[in-house]
């Protein structure tokens, strides 16, 4: 009420100083400005207007920032276009939702579209029938409302870094000419790196409150799938380590791991073997950061989780399917927890993320190089640090905000007229220990709080009310994050 009082208020004064200055303004005139100016000091003075204003305060580049990132090693071209529309064009009914870890046939595809659509979460799945795959990419790439996109996680958080003009990105992986046409200029791809036919991926969106059937979408996600072989083998890893020695980057981002889920499990532990062995050259002094997907072979996280990949990367970025499938899959806090329900609750969240860098993370014991978690869902996100190795990073999981608003409304700077805040603004910092209580206030939206060591910078997220594209919102939070974060010399 008082702030509905205040706007009109200032209106009222801002009336009279243009009549004064301007009484040949014509009526209309005098009301379209009106109009606008109430708009503008109305939307300032909201929980939106003011997180956006702190959060530009709070936004500032770190003191020593990146010059040279290379990013791999998972790209491809994203097929983007309705999922309803889509299933509708392969024939297939609507019916009961059923998870299938790996696609064989369009009634698979139909079954488990229809179960992340209802609970409205993103996931990723392989599609191992070849010619029915081609014949679904096919009839998607032909669809009046299909778009093409660079796509992968290691392209998009590059195609994203790549928007900074003083920024000098690599990128490795499978990269064909329609790729290669897509990305930006600032983006330099090895000749060992392309290769003559794209790998295609089907990413099948949905809005909010979009029924297919029964089933009914809580909020707009998509749901990504592929027969994708070069990705899945992770054949550019080899190629990405050895052109490190002649990029010499600041900093290493890593993806694609998730892809080897459609390996036979032979094939899958000794790619990953090797996988540990190559980035095991990467020089230690070089940061690595290691982006996560989703992925429904428990055994296989456990794998990478305890064969040396965490303790070989400086950073992981994850959400929050991927966040309960790690803790699920290695028997972590919160493990009997089967999903979420709603927005992820931050004591859980928080007591996880301690846990991973505690078991996993560096320590004077522990030969780890883990000490930074960026995790992200729909309405907050938290970066997790080691005490001693980041800075900025305030600053950061701000910038990681701020970009998945603008992303998802595809607009240059946050429009508080197309967001709203979902985020709790009350909320406990764990539910396991005797936690501290926490609340947001929105002219000091990042806030932090400590645990043994760790430190935890959380904002909330002003969520798109229609958005226009969620794939790769992940990827440039992460890229965003990374980009205003600073690792300290060691």
């Amino acid at each position: 009420m008082w702030q509905r009082s205040v706007c009109v208020g200032l209106l009222a004064l801002a009336l009279g100083y243009l009549c004064l200055l301007g009484p040949e303004l014509s009526l209309s005139a005098l009301q379209h400005l009106s109009a606008s100016l109430l708009g503008t000091l109305c939307r300032a003075g909201s929980l939106e207007g003011r997180m956006v204003s702190a959060w530009q305060a709070a936004i500032v580049r770190p003191a020593r920032g990146w010059a040279r990132v290379a990013v791999g090693v998972n790209a491809c071209v994203d097929v983007v276009l309705s999922g309803v529309k889509l299933l509708e064009a392969l024939g297939v009914e609507p019916g009961d939702g059923k998870n299938h870890a790996v696609l064989s046939s369009r009634r698979d595809l139909g079954e488990v579209f229809a179960h992340f659509m209802d609970k409205g979460a993103a996931a990723e799945r392989f599609f191992s029938d070849a010619e029915s795959f081609h014949h679904i990419a096919r009839t998607a790439s032909e669809h009046p409302g299909a778009q093409l996109y660079v796509g992968g996680n290691a392209a998009l958080i590059g195609q994203k870094l790549a928007t900074n003009p003083d920024l000098k990105i690599l990128l490795c992986g499978p990269v064909g000419p329609k790729l290669h046409e897509l990305l930006d200029d600032n983006v330099v791809v090895p000749p060992e790196s392309m290769q003559e036919r794209d790998e295609f991926h089907l990413i099948l969106e949905y809005q909010a409150g979009e029924e297919w059937g029964r089933v009914k979408a809580p909020n707009a996600n998509r749901f990504i799938f592929s027969h994708d072989l070069s990705n899945g083998a992770l054949n550019m890893l080899e190629v990405f380590v050895s052109s490190l020695d002649e990029f010499q980057p600041d900093l290493v981002v890593l993806s694609g791991l998730h892809m080897m889920e459609g390996q036979s499990k032979e094939m899958r532990q000794r790619r990953l073997m090797e996988a540990v062995a190559s980035i095991s050259d990467i020089p230690t002094d070089i940061p690595i950061h290691l982006e996560l997907a989703s992925m429904t072979d428990q055994d296989f996280m456990s794998n990478i989780m305890h064969q040396q990949v965490f303790p070989l990367v400086n950073s992981i970025g994850l959400n929050e399917q991927e966040l309960l499938f790690l803790t699920q899959a290695a028997s972590g806090p919160h493990a009997s927890l089967t999903s979420w329900s709603g927005i992820p609750d931050v004591g859980i969240v928080s007591d996880i993320l301690f846990w991973i860098l505690k078991e996993h993370g560096k320590t004077t014991e522990r030969a780890s190089d883990l000490t930074r978690i960026h995790f992200h869902t729909l309405a907050y996100h938290i970066l997790v640090t080691v005490d001693g190795y980041w800075g900025n990073q305030a600053a950061a999981v701000a910038a990681g905000a701020r970009a998945a608003g603008t992303q998802a409304c595809a607009t240059e700077t946050i429009d508080t007229s197309k967001v709203f805040l979902k985020a709790p603004l009350e909320f406990v910092t764990s539910q396991i220990e005797a936690p501290s209580k926490i609340s947001i206030n929105p002219d000091e939206p990042v806030v932090h709080w400590h645990r043994e060591g760790v430190s935890f910078h959380f904002t909330p997220v002003l969520v798109c009310k229609d958005p226009v594209r969620t794939v790769g919102l992940g990827d440039a939070i992460s890229a965003e994050g990374l980009l205003y974060s600073e690792a300290y010399p060691q």
